[in-house]
């Protein structure tokens, strides 16, 4: 089934992908794709393109990779240029998910109904970079995808649509995040074919209550500071899977965990000490109750099951990982 509506896509990772597969399948002409330049990646740190790219360029659609949109930041040139090229592709609403640049007030008025962001949080909780990882690293029991329509504040637009999904006891943002993909890609394309049935896009003012902010995950997060409760590095591990992983440092040693529960275990141990190695597990005091590690990784090595990780390993029950806070 084709459609007249004319869609232009910005976004830059898989999640954003998700959705502009998902657009072009619904039969919507996308007549102009804008994603983030290509970035260094991977241990020769070779310049990489985007999945959005990768994807835009199978399917033989015009793209544009400017550093910026703003004519005021450090590249007004090649700003300038892409807001020309925006002008001059005929479209009529710009979808904009995980794209990364700040879209000014210029470009949010070229398309004729504006600019429909796909945000992985229930708005307006978890605005921001980093919202699949912030709400499990904070515990939430439930988030979703919200359609925004984009003013010229950081996701602070008038929602459109919303997808609601549980958040597991098991869930990382690797899985969390592909489940959302999916269900903003499914979002997207009835909000399409809504509006181009009725014309508009009825929105309602997000709520002043409620409102959080999901900060960018820093590499200097990724420390397990084990005087905190078990609970909560057992949701950190969760929240840091792929990226950046929890990080326990032993005897100048420095492991990569990426699986853990936590125990409800009464010790009388220093945090941070390991009370316990078996097949299931690496036990750790933590300042409430204790976190069994199941899955770590050596430096250098690969992530493995706390079976195998011990094969050959020297870990011992009394020793101690090192308390240093995190940052």
């Amino acid at each position: 089934m084709s459609h007249s509506l004319r869609v232009v896509f910005a976004g830059t990772p898989e999640f954003a992908a998700a959705a502009l597969n998902a657009i072009r399948a619904a039969g919507f002409t996308v007549p102009l794709v804008l994603t983030q330049p290509d970035r260094p990646a991977g241990r020769g740190m070779k310049h990489q393109a985007s999945p959005v790219k990768r994807d835009a360029l199978a399917a033989h659609l015009a793209l544009a990779q400017p550093p910026s949109l703003r004519r005021d930041g450090k590249f007004p040139a090649e700003a300038a240029a892409a807001i020309d090229q925006l002008r001059a592709t005929p479209h009529d609403v710009m979808v904009v998910a995980a794209y990364g640049l700040l879209l000014p007030q210029e470009v949010l008025e070229i398309a004729p109904h504006g600019c429909v962001n796909i945000h992985a949080s229930l708005l307006p909780r978890w605005r921001g970079a980093a919202p699949i990882h912030r709400a499990i690293e904070a515990g939430d029991s439930e988030t979703g995808i919200t359609l925004m329509q984009m003013d010229a504040g950081l996701d602070t637009g008038a929602m459109i649509a919303e997808a609601r999904t549980p958040i597991h006891d098991d869930d990382t943002t690797a899985s969390l995040h592909d489940r959302l993909a999916e269900a903003g890609a499914q979002l997207i394309v009835q909000a399409l074919q809504e509006l181009e049935r009725t014309g508009t896009l009825p929105a309602t003012p997000q709520p002043e209550s409620g409102v959080t902010y999901a900060a960018k995950i820093s590499k200097h997060e990724a420390l397990l500071n084990w005087r905190r409760p078990a609970i909560e590095l057992a949701r950190q591990v969760r929240a840091f899977d792929p990226f950046p992983g929890g990080i326990a440092t032993l005897d100048g040693a420095t492991l990569k965990i990426w699986a853990a529960t936590a125990l409800a275990t009464p010790h009388n141990a220093t945090p941070g000490s390991i009370i316990e190695i078996s097949p299931e597990g690496v036990v750790v005091a933590c300042g409430t109750g204790a976190l069994r590690l199941t899955q770590l990784q050596k430096p250098g090595g690969k992530r493995l099951p706390a079976a195998d990780f011990l094969t050959g390993s020297t870990l011992a029950a009394g020793q101690h990982f090192s308390l240093q806070e995190s940052q």
